[in-house]
């Protein structure tokens, strides 16, 4: 009965020592960090997929598969970057008048 007594007791003092060590700042601090990190990474490698995809999207879709440009399609979006880029310049001057 004793043996058994005194085995209870010791398992009782490594789970006490075990709580108390999961619920220290230190190591639930620890935790938060490294579960925020870990989102982090995790998104900012989602992030990167995303870009990743859309880039080679706009690659394909401008290009052929050879690699030459398709003016087909590049002139338009040229036309409408110089458009863009006059009406901006044209609103810079007005304001400054």
């Amino acid at each position: 009965m004793e043996a058994r007594i005194r085995r209870r007791r010791a398992l009782l003092a490594d789970t006490l020592d075990e709580l108390a060590v999961r619920v220290h700042p230190k190591t639930i601090v620890g935790d938060v960090r490294t579960r925020a990190l870990s989102a982090v990474d995790r998104h900012a490698g989602q992030a990167y997929i995303a870009v990743n995809r859309t880039v080679t999207g706009a690659r394909t879709g401008l290009m052929t598969r050879d690699g030459s440009p398709r003016p087909e399609r590049l002139i338009p979006i040229a036309l409408v970057a110089v458009g863009v880029v006059g009406l901006l310049v044209l609103g810079v001057r007005r304001r400054r008048r």
